[in-house]
């Protein structure tokens, strides 16, 4: 994982923190222009107005008028190949409500790209590479702003699922990384196959613990190999089995939480420390460039 990065400002970002993110790949934006962010937001309001008229729309009962809101976040791209991240977010007003009320905030998403070299290097002039896409909100309004972007700029959104591979590297990267203050427990949840009833394990790991055996099996500081990652989680599967009698390495790898962030397999992640952003969407910009290609 890259260093702390101390140029991201944890107060711009700190909305971005423990809240589950859905992950999605997005192919690249056709002729997408950053200096018509308030055309863009005036169209894709419409656009919601229009559905919700169809009757598509999720919120029943209350008449309320979406407000959209496009933003550039410019302190979240890795280099300045990257291009800084976009913000959608959509928020609420009764009709019923008084115009000095706040709007309520209902959905946001974020594209974003950071060590996105990969895909951006060998794109067309008109083509903008923005390949990880996070939402947090109705699936409903996901949905919309999503059939939008695919219809207004020539692209296409793909869930984004996290395999039980990258799962144990993240374990791995996160276990390791060292923090300002008192760290979580690692905790690691396994899905038993092919039984009747589902049944799953939870297997937690004290933080110094967790980090003590990673600095063992790390040969090099900063670099991370996959024959690393497998002795680090052996050495785990075979202290639970010395306890338990149970070999985890035959259920599946489901989930993986530390104080750094979580990740479930269906592709729903929850960031939570601002020091370690940009090493989080750095590995997830790549899984969802890996998507793409």
């Amino acid at each position: 994982p890259p260093p702390p990065q101390e140029s991201v400002d944890p107060q711009k970002t700190a909305f971005l923190l423990h809240k589950a993110w859905r992950l999605y790949s997005v192919t690249p934006l056709y002729r997408f222009r950053r200096a018509r962010l308030r055309d863009y937001a005036r169209l894709l309001s419409a656009f919601i107005a229009a559905e919700k008229q169809k009757g598509l729309a999720v919120e029943v009962g209350v008449e309320l008028d979406i407000k959209v809101a496009l933003s550039s976040l410019a302190e979240l791209r890795g280099s300045e190949m990257d291009q800084a991240a976009l913000l959608v977010q959509l928020s609420s007003r009764s009709r019923a409500s008084s115009r000095n009320s706040e709007d309520k905030p209902v959905w946001s998403g974020w594209f974003c790209s950071v060590f996105g070299e990969d895909l951006s290097d060998n794109l067309p002039e008109d083509f903008t590479s923005l390949p990880l896409f996070l939402s947090h909100g109705a699936e409903s309004y996901t949905a919309l702003v999503g059939s939008w972007f695919q219809k207004t700029f020539d692209c296409c959104f793909r869930r984004l699922a996290i395999s039980p591979l990258n799962l144990s590297w993240m374990v791995a990267m996160w276990a390791g990384c060292k923090l300002d203050r008192a760290a979580s427990a690692v905790e690691l949840v396994f899905s038993v196959p092919r039984l009747a009833h589902p049944l799953d394990i939870s297997y937690a790991i004290h933080p110094e613990d967790a980090k003590a055996l990673w600095d063992t099996v790390q040969k090099t500081p900063g670099e991370i190999t996959q024959e690393e990652v497998d002795v680090f989680m052996d050495c785990l599967y075979a202290h639970f089995h010395r306890h338990f009698k149970i070999h985890l390495s035959a259920a599946k790898l489901v989930k993986v939480s530390t104080a750094v962030a979580s990740a479930h397999c269906d592709g729903i992640v929850k960031i939570l420390h601002s020091q370690y952003l940009p090493g989080v969407l750095m590995l997830l910009t790549e899984l969802a460039i890996s998507q793409i290609q």
